[in-house]
């Protein structure tokens, strides 16, 4: 005689299911992975602030640049690969890390963000305790790139509801300096800005600020800094 297989009570079933589905809703919500609608500053009387320098002169401010080059990378949707890259340090650009967006978006403005890094790290030493220094990862370290904004560009609030204080472009650091990102165009109901970062996640533009502590917030301003700045090849 065969013996029954025992099954779960209905009840049990039930429950089991309703828990991944709010699992599954949760993670929804905080990957972003529902509809929601965009908005933009102009829906919150918000006027973008644009740049003096038009760096690599092709008619773009700096500031529209940075966004671009953001947006780019987004698009591109990098493989999230940290891994070392010698002969210069760059990786393929279906290929990266939360610090390519940054490069990345430099590039785009006509900086060459790992060059000024390298010089900086090589004048003062001592303001990078933590680089090795290797022209190849040291701008591709999220502490570095820290260090340098913090001598370079201005620090700005890191209140996520002074709305009016986040610019497309600008540059903030997450998570007592673990990650790192820039401002997107677009903003939640609330008027607060998306961010566009390569943490691996699916949606590279999106509404970060509700899992992700900001820890610093900087925009870049080459007005202020003429004598670091080295040009793309």
């Amino acid at each position: 005689m065969r013996k029954r297989r025992s099954r779960l009570p209905v009840k049990v079933l039930i429950f089991i299911l309703a828990v991944l589905l709010m699992a599954g809703a949760y993670l929804a919500v905080r990957y972003n992975l529902l509809p929601a609608k965009k908005y933009t500053a102009a829906d919150f009387g918000i006027e973008v602030i644009r740049s003096s320098v038009d760096y690599d002169g092709d008619g773009i401010d700096d500031y529209a640049d940075f966004l671009a080059g953001a947006k780019k990378d987004a698009a591109n949707h990098p493989l999230y690969n940290g891994r070392y890259w010698g002969n210069g340090g760059y990786p393929d650009d279906n290929i990266g890390v939360c610090t390519d967006v940054i490069w990345r978006r430099f590039r785009e403005a006509g900086y060459c963000l790992r060059d000024m890094v390298d010089n900086d790290i090589h004048a003062y030493p001592e303001e990078y305790p933590e680089a090795d220094p290797d022209i190849n990862i040291d701008f591709r370290r999220v502490n570095n790139l820290e260090h340098f904004f913090d001598r370079y560009a201005v620090s700005l609030t890191t209140d996520i509801d002074d709305i009016s204080a986040w610019m497309p472009g600008d540059i903030v650091i997450f998570n007592e300096g673990t990650h790192i990102g820039i401002v997107s165009d677009y903003r939640n109901e609330k008027g607060q800005v998306y961010i566009i970062h390569n943490g691996g996640q699916p949606n590279r533009d999106e509404d970060y600020l509700k899992r992700g502590t900001v820890y610093k917030h900087y925009r870049f301003d080459a007005s202020l800094v003429p004598d670091i700045l080295i040009a793309w090849y």
